[in-house]
């Protein structure tokens, strides 16, 4: 009897990315968190607060919330799909 030796399997289309390629593309995405979460900084330490009053005038009661929840809360969106196109596997290149 005679084996046949298979090849070895072959990934067609896959170019191997340089190092520099990574390194541009990661110390941008963390660039960009970086400047989200530095404008919920910016918005805690300067911006106004959400003010909610349940009644007419002086009567009744008044809710306050810092806006930097609000702003902390769309930070976390945002950071997720930055985080998840910035530092995911990259797009093919056809």
């Amino acid at each position: 009897m005679t084996a046949i030796p298979h090849e070895p399997p072959r990934v067609v289309g896959e170019r191997p990315r340089s190092a520099s390629q990574f390194l541009v593309r990661e110390m941008w995405t963390s660039l960009a968190i970086s400047v989200i979460w530095l404008s919920v900084l910016c918005t805690a330490i300067f911006g106004p607060d959400i003010v909610s009053n349940n009644g007419v005038g002086d009567v009744g009661e008044r809710t306050t919330v810092p806006s930097a929840v609000a702003v902390a809360l769309f930070a976390f969106l945002a950071t997720w799909v930055v985080a998840k196109y910035g530092f995911g596997p990259g797009r093919k290149a056809d």
